[in-house]
Formats: structure tokens, C-alpha cells, sequence
């Protein structure tokens, strides 16, 4: 008897480590729901990367990372979150306001990090910055705050006889208000603003077709994540009609854009990061008060300038934080 209790312990003694490994603590999943296309979000996804290795996760190594991707079509987010509330990911993280709004109306239990341009508070996702409360927290830049502030660096590039021209997404949730906006803003100005609105199958063409019929001098692109996915035929669009351009990210002006105001985007996103390391770690998304961008830059493309003819004033490149040559 003694001799069979013997072999049987020694049988059974090398599944005691695969047990143990079992019982360890599955990778975490951060699932990140998108409104648009992965190549339009690459600098993005890797600022948010950035963020989780400053505090202890990296992909690949101890963190999974689902990424979901609308590719610019925002009626497919409520699916693509509830995909990520079945899978059980540990973190929702919400790549601006669309996804931030179909991520909370799908789940209240699974913490959200949200990233978004405008007022989380007026958009219903917290209910104040200092204390979100619920299940929702994140970062929010502002750039719809600073619509007649760009507006205004804009008119300095031209006539005060020629209209300028907006763009805008039809359906992104941010477009009333940007398009409100910005018309006072020029009407501040004693500007003449046309405004076009593109569709989601980023019809950019007929839109710039529609402008260059009102005979505008510039366009102002609204600060809308949409015109990242579009980013380079706009930009083509621009050059052949001689159009000096706006945007509210310095990383489209890098990608040939000619001017842009707004906060350090990637800054913001690494600390977005930050925050859905912190919630992976113990913390609830409710004791984390949304951060607001305090980093703002005025960014100049003299590159664009030059293969558009249009000068910069020198008391216009006095006021930007990075000139690209």
C-alpha cells in the first residue's frame, strides 16, 4: 500500500506546475474602439502604447490589446462595442466622441478612458471633471474650444474680400456646433464663411467642388477625427486649387497640412494611456478626475507655404511654437 500511494504522488507530481500556471491571472485586455481607419490612427495607438508601458503594461508581453475600427462609418460603433463588452475586455478605451458615447451606452459596468475634443460634461459621459463618477473617465483636448481662435490665425493668409471655406463631417455629432462656431467666429471677423459638409464615404471632392464654386481662399477643417481617414486626398485637393489649409492637430500639418492650432494631441493620448494602465492596475475610473489639455501649439508647414505661393507674415511665424521646414 505503501509503495502504490508512492508512485501514485510521484505520477501525479508534474501536473502540479501546469495547475499552478492555471491559476495565475489571464493577461489583462484593453479593448480600443475606433471611429476610424487603423492606418489613420497609427501615431495615435502608439502614443496610447506609450502611456501603459510608463506605467508597468506592455503588448505583447503582459497586455492584449483588441483594436476595433468603424473605418469612418459611426452607425457601426454601437456594434463593435457591444463585440468588446461580449469578449469581457478589462478596459474600453474610446478613440474620440463617437466611441465614447456608443462604448457608454453599452456598457455600465467595464471601465471606459475616453479621449475626446469637446465637453464630457455637456456630452453626458461624466458627470463633473473633478469626480466622473459611474464607470467613465478620460481626457478631453478642447479643439472645439479654440474654433475662433484658428479662425482668426487663418484670415491672416487672406484677403478680407475672399471667403473662406469649412469643412465639415455630415455626421459627426460635433458637427452643429462646429459649424455654429465657427460662423460667429467669422462673422466676428467680418468674414464670409461657406461651409460643406462630407459624407461618410469621404466624398472630399464633391465638398471642395462645392467651395471652389463660392470662390473661397482657404479652408478650415473642423476638428473632427473623420478628416484624418481623408487626410491625404484633402491635402492633394489643396495643393491643386492653391488653398492654404487649418487644422486643429500638429500631426496633419507634418503630413503636408499648412498651419494648425490646438493641444499636443499626443501628449494627450499617452496620458489617456496612463489612465487605462492605472484603472488595470486597481483604480476605479470614478476616482479619476478627467484630465484636460494644457498644452496648446501653433504649428506652421513653410514647406506647404512655399508649394502653395502664400507667405507667412512675419508677425504670424513670431507667434508658432514649430516651424517645419
Amino acid at each position: 500500500m505503501r509503495r502504490r500511494k508512492f508512485l501514485a504522488l510521484l505520477v501525479s507530481a508534474p501536473a502540479w506546475p501546469l495547475a499552478a500556471r492555471a491559476q495565475q491571472p489571464a493577461t489583462p485586455v484593453i479593448g480600443i474602439l475606433h471611429s476610424q481607419t487603423q492606418p489613420s490612427e497609427a501615431t495615435r495607438i502608439e502614443a496610447i502604447q506609450q502611456g501603459l508601458r510608463e506605467v508597468g503594461f506592455v503588448v505583447g508581453r503582459n497586455l492584449t490589446i483588441e483594436h476595433r475600427f468603424a473605418d469612418g462609418y459611426h452607425e457601426r460603433l454601437p456594434l463593435l462595442a457591444a463585440e468588446l463588452v461580449r469578449l469581457r475586455v478589462n478596459v474600453i478605451f474610446a478613440n474620440t466622441t463617437p466611441p465614447a458615447l456608443a462604448a457608454k451606452a453599452a456598457t455600465v459596468t467595464i471601465p471606459i478612458v475616453f479621449l475626446t475634443g469637446v465637453d464630457p460634461v455637456e456630452l453626458g459621459l461624466v458627470a463633473s471633471v473633478n469626480r466622473p463618477g459611474a464607470n467613465v473617465t478620460g481626457v478631453t483636448i478642447w479643439s472645439n474650444k479654440l474654433v475662433a481662435k484658428r479662425m482668426e490665425l487663418l484670415c491672416n493668409l487672406v484677403p478680407a474680400s475672399v471667403p473662406i471655406g469649412m469643412l465639415a463631417a455630415q455626421r459627426n455629432p460635433n458637427t452643429e456646433t462646429d459649424v455654429k462656431d465657427a460662423l460667429a467666429a467669422a462673422d466676428a471677423l467680418g468674414r464670409t464663411l461657406h461651409v460643406a459638409k462630407v459624407k461618410p464615404e469621404g466624398d472630399v471632392d464633391v465638398a471642395v467642388a462645392a467651395l471652389i464654386e463660392q470662390r473661397v481662399g482657404a479652408l478650415f477643417i473642423a476638428p473632427q477625427a473623420d478628416f484624418r481617414i481623408w487626410l491625404q486626398h484633402l491635402l492633394t485637393l489643396a495643393a491643386r486649387h492653391v488653398l492654404p489649409t487649418s487644422f486643429s492637430s500638429s500631426d496633419l500639418v507634418r503630413a503636408g497640412g499648412l498651419m494648425s492650432y490646438g493641444p499636443d494631441q499626443m501628449a494627450s493620448y499617452r496620458q489617456a494611456g496612463i489612465y487605462a494602465g492605472r484603472i488595470l492596475k486597481g483604480e476605479k475610473p470614478a476616482d479619476l478626475p478627467v484630465m484636460l489639455a494644457s498644452k496648446f501649439e501653433f504649428v506652421v508647414n513653410l514647406k506647404t507655404a512655399k508649394g502653395l505661393g502664400v507667405t507667412i507674415p512675419p508677425t504670424l511665424l513670431a507667434l508658432t511654437n514649430e516651424v517645419i521646414e
